[in-house]
């Protein structure tokens, strides 16, 4: 593939972008609250699944998904919240990056709604074993938590959810033409698929928690 990174007529200055995409209505403007209410706080406790967004302090960035069981996101009060960090593959980069630029952005989702909430603050890595107790699934406590001290949070409109029909199971390719994602990471690390789906299944199957 012919290695070209850079791209032609690009936008260079927020006059430029706002003489096309226009300025925010006065809902959206206005929608923006700097704590957890009663509604996030609601939200929150019926989502089980959210991204977190971080990047290090040279920019760098990543997005990394969190899944468990609704309600196990705490929230503190209304400017904090914690979400556990359950075992995964160690490459820690949202930890690190937290530890370099405690900025975060926290996307939460409910499956078959189409908005989602935005949370957006200033992470910190916690060991209290008091709120790891509390984040307990089948008797393993979390290995570390990540507590956010919340900045700002709103809900984010649906037109992405119903452009792409996320939620709607007659939109979706059948499994047989999905890729397969043990062959993906066997063509990535030259490890042989035979090896990848056993380490896919030990990992599945006895290290979620």
């Amino acid at each position: 593939m012919e290695q070209n990174p850079k791209f032609n007529k690009t936008i260079e200055n927020e006059e430029e972008l706002r003489s096309i995409i226009g300025f925010p209505s006065e809902l959206v403007k206005r929608k923006v609250i700097t704590y957890l209410d009663s509604h996030c706080e609601d939200f929150i406790s019926k989502s089980p699944f959210l991204v977190i967004s971080t990047s290090n302090d040279g920019g760098y960035c990543d997005v990394s998904p969190r899944g468990d069981a609704p309600g196990v996101v705490l929230v503190l009060d209304e400017k904090r919240l914690i979400l556990p960090e359950r075992p995964g593959n160690r490459r820690i980069d949202s930890m690190r990056n937290i530890l370099s630029n405690p900025r975060v952005g926290l996307l939460f989702l409910i499956p078959g709604m189409e908005e989602t909430l935005r949370v957006n603050g200033k992470a910190t890595l916690v060991k209290d074993e008091e709120i790891l107790e509390k984040m307990k699934v089948k008797e393993r406590k979390p290995l570390l938590s990540i507590g956010v001290e919340v900045e700002e949070c709103f809900i984010h409109c649906a037109k992405a959810f119903k452009r792409s029909k996320l939620w709607e199971s007659n939109s979706w390719a059948r499994k047989e033409f999905l890729p397969v994602a043990s062959s993906i990471l066997s063509a990535h690390s030259k490890i042989s698929k035979e090896d990848v789906d056993d380490i896919l299944e030990e990992s599945y199957t006895k290290r979620l928690y």
